[in-house]
């Protein structure tokens, strides 16, 4: 069985580009921090990056509404990636196949994102949060 399942901070915004057939895939990075510590790091947290690639809808999502910085829940796979260049040198690499990919932030703090900038899709169907307008605590 080959089943990942990462809860971080994605490292850049997801680069969205499609095949020739068409298909959309999503490039990404995410940061995770270990929830234990070593002896040679003197007692401070590790993190480990990743590379994150997912395809169709799921790139889609991810080119509209992740961007970096965003706090996510990744579930996927381990795949490896090596090939051969036309120098006849070998890469190796290996990356996560994303197979559902979820926010783990508080949806205030998307909010406050979306206001300050951040590209969560464009339009909000008219609900848009100006500064002019009271703070309003949200129950979910």
């Amino acid at each position: 069985m080959n089943k990942v399942f990462l809860s971080g901070n994605l490292t850049r915004d997801p680069e969205v580009r499609y095949t020739q057939s068409g298909m959309a895939y999503a490039k990404m990075g995410i940061a995770v921090t270990r929830p234990y510590q070593s002896k040679t790091n003197e007692g401070q947290p590790t993190t480990d990056f990743f590379n994150l690639t997912a395809w169709n809808k799921t790139a889609e999502f991810c080119g509209r509404y992740l961007k970096k910085g965003s706090r996510v829940l990744v579930e996927g796979r381990i795949e490896n990636n090596n090939y051969e260049d036309k120098n006849g040198v070998k890469h190796y690499s290996v990356d996560i196949r994303v197979d559902n990919i979820e926010f783990a932030g508080s949806k205030r703090r998307d909010v406050d994102d979306a206001n300050n900038g951040g590209d969560f899709g464009g339009n909000t169907g008219g609900n848009d949060i100006t500064d002019d307008e009271p703070e309003v605590d949200v129950p979910f």
